[in-house]
């Protein structure tokens, strides 16, 4: 079934497509609510990036996807990327979930893990406690937009005292420029539950040329002293815009970490933000980014203390190809009452051309006076002196530069601390780096 959308601020088309699938009341009318607001809101505003120029509305129609009965019976571009024994995976194409497995342990333990449209049907009352309440539906033309389109999506419920040893993985690959491909990822971990969520975002590379819109937006809950790690690689096609908004509400005592790959290769915005709520709650970011061509990437991360003895770590590095260009902001909030709370920030640019740009903005707004707080920011080229002493040793100019480069981002790389995301990060920044 292919349905299209007139316009993404049509609310007539937007309640027709959600009737179409089945969609409970409450979410067609917050569809219908949020086509509406599309039409009168504007864009995001990130700093020194103009995003209203990129093609934004290429945002496709729906496609509804056939089942297939096992990992073999996906592409090579999926099958690459599953780990070997995964029981717990979710493979979305295009517009909807075509694989779905969970093991019947986890199901025995109360452990809900399916795509998001299948979730509003059969854990109603869950969901729509939750969607939507990090991430509001009125903050931007965008998330308006996508809270209108959203399709298939990832839908994680881990119950109290619950831990999920093995991470839950998902694939969310596109192959059809003209299908929309807006996942929602939802993810709750209750009091004192652990879980680890790895994603990664693709398409395949032989049957994309022609403009498209990937708008996914990241809800994580993260209850009282529950943990939960959050590992995302983004590769997709030069043609297409890709626009991320993650969020997570981190309670008392409770810890987001998250590993974030940004290596895809059109205009980016990727926005991330930790809300600290709780006393003692801590956040962990890990992120990095290649840029090549005439890229344009916007990249914000951002962590938010209402908590008292909250903790905020925030780690970037990018590296800039060619002529790309990366705005990276990194935001550390310290609000009124939040007593003893601790944010630490470092970005770091290398960039491999002259014509390449690469700004870091490291940004402390501190509104209570019993913290600490510090940042480091850094923009430069390959050392020439490292590569002559590299080149003094029998080393070629081209292995050289590359050796460097590796050790530059080698510190963000071998800190993360799932195993499935740092091996396919290593294998695609290969891939980006190289040619």
């Amino acid at each position: 079934m292919s349905t299209q959308l007139t316009t993404p601020t049509d609310r007539q088309s937007a309640e027709a497509l959600a009737r179409s699938k089945g969609e409970p009341e409450w979410l067609v009318a917050l569809r219908g609510e949020a086509a509406e607001l599309a039409g009168t809101l504007e864009w995001p505003k990130p700093e020194k990036m103009r995003i209203d120029r990129w093609n934004l509305t290429a945002v496709g129609s729906y496609e509804g996807q056939q089942a297939v009965g096992s990992v073999a019976e996906l592409p090579e571009i999926v099958r690459e990327l599953v780990a070997e024994g995964t029981e717990n995976l979710l493979v979305q194409r295009n517009s909807g979930a075509v694989l779905k497995q969970l093991s019947e342990e986890l199901k025995a333990k109360g452990v809900i893990f399916t795509d998001l449209e299948t979730a509003c049907k059969e854990h109603g009352d869950l969901v729509q406690k939750y969607l939507f309440q990090a991430v509001a539906k009125d903050e931007s033309k965008l998330q308006a937009m996508h809270a209108a389109l959203w399709n298939g999506g990832v839908f994680v419920y881990v119950p109290k005292n619950v831990e999920v040893e093995l991470p839950l993985q998902a694939v969310l690959y596109n192959d059809n420029a003209d299908a929309s491909f807006a996942p929602h990822i939802l993810i709750v971990a209750d009091n004192n539950s652990r879980v680890t969520y790895v994603d990664y975002v693709v398409t395949d590379p032989g049957k994309i040329t022609t403009p498209f819109v990937h708008h996914s937006v990241v809800e994580v809950f993260v209850k009282p002293g529950a943990l939960v790690r959050f590992g995302s690689v983004h590769h997709m096609a030069e043609s297409g815009a890709d626009l991320t908004v993650r969020r997570a509400i981190v309670e008392n005592d409770g810890r987001i970490e998250w590993v974030l790959g940004d290596l895809h290769d059109g205009v980016t915005l990727s926005e991330t933000k930790s809300v600290l709520k709780g006393n003692g709650s801590t956040s962990d970011a890990k992120v990095i980014s290649v840029g090549a061509n005439a890229q344009k990437m916007s990249l914000t991360t951002e962590a938010v203390h209402f908590g008292r003895s909250s903790d905020s770590n925030m780690v970037t590095r990018a590296v800039m190809k060619d002529e790309a260009t990366a705005i990276i902001n990194g935001i550390t909030k310290i609000e009124k009452g939040a007593t003893k709370a601790n944010g630490v920030q470092t970005e770091k640019v290398l960039m491999l051309s002259p014509k390449a740009r690469g700004d870091a903005n490291p940004i402390l707004l501190i509104d209570e006076d019993d913290v600490t707080a510090g940042h480091a920011a850094s923009v430069g080229q390959v050392n020439p002196e490292q590569v002559y002493y590299l080149m003094s040793r029998g080393i070629s100019k081209e292995t050289a530069e590359r050796l460097i480069i590796y050790g530059f981002l080698a510190p963000v790389v071998s800190e993360i601390p799932i195993d499935t995301v740092r091996v396919q990060l290593q294998r695609l920044l290969v891939r980006k780096l190289e040619g």
